[in-house]
């Protein structure tokens, strides 16, 4: 593999750093972006059950900030809850429009990656060619095998900027749509919340809690002795 990317040129450097970096991206995003992080599935009606046993204060609300982006769209719309219902909502729309920013993070820079690769070895490719062809002018086509051996290598960065691009954009196209299906899910969880606050909509979370199961009670031991008759 090394003496592969190395017959490919000095080109092959940027290709090679290139994927690096979308590998990274790559984990980094995966890590980042796990729905149990971002959306926690039971958060909302956590904070329903603090705010009808009234344990809602500034520590809780810190905890929540602190407990996932969608925890940090909920704390910024009770902070403003006593304001009105519009008010509430321009703050969560305010905050969750920088919470869609930070999961964007380093997507940009990924899809970048998946466009300059091909570019880049298509660069290589006519670098390796003019070079093939300017040995055969100065030594003549006396050995065909140069000039073949010359474009056979140069094409090793058009496969190399492929092989980088291909992952690359299958992931950057994965991400997207996976932060829209998130943001869908955070929105629908936000307006609850507003309509919950503001008294327009009941409900009730208790369904959401699996019921305990009931212990078994251990039938009683028989008596050894029986009672007299």
């Amino acid at each position: 593999m090394w003496e592969l990317i190395k017959s490919g040129g000095w080109l092959m450097l940027p290709i090679v750093i290139a994927s690096m970096l979308a590998v990274a991206i790559v984990l980094e995003r995966a890590w980042a972006l796990r729905s149990s992080r971002v959306a926690p599935q039971d958060l909302l009606a956590r904070v329903w059950q603090w705010i009808r046993n009234n344990e809602l204060n500034a520590d809780k609300l810190k905890q929540l900030r602190a407990n996932s982006p969608l925890g940090e769209i909920l704390a910024a719309g009770l902070l403003n809850s006593k304001h009105g219902r519009d008010i509430m909502k321009e703050s969560i729309e305010e905050s969750a429009s920088h919470v869609i920013h930070d999961m964007e993070k380093n997507l940009g820079l990924l899809g970048t990656i998946a466009v300059i690769s091909p570019l880049l070895g298509l660069l290589g490719t006519v670098v390796g060619i003019i070079e093939a062809f300017m040995a055969v002018t100065s030594s003549g086509l006396n050995d065909p095998t140069m000039l073949a051996g010359g474009i056979s290598k140069a094409l090793i960065t058009t496969a190399g900027g492929i092989v980088v691009a291909i992952p690359a954009m299958v992931m950057h196209r994965w991400f997207q749509r996976h932060i829209q299906d998130i943001t869908v899910e955070m929105e629908q969880q936000a307006i609850k919340l507003v309509d919950i606050v503001h008294g327009d909509r009941e409900v009730d979370f208790q369904e959401r809690v699996p019921a305990e199961k009931p212990v078994a009670k251990k039938p009683a031991k028989a008596s050894s002795k029986g009672t007299a008759a």
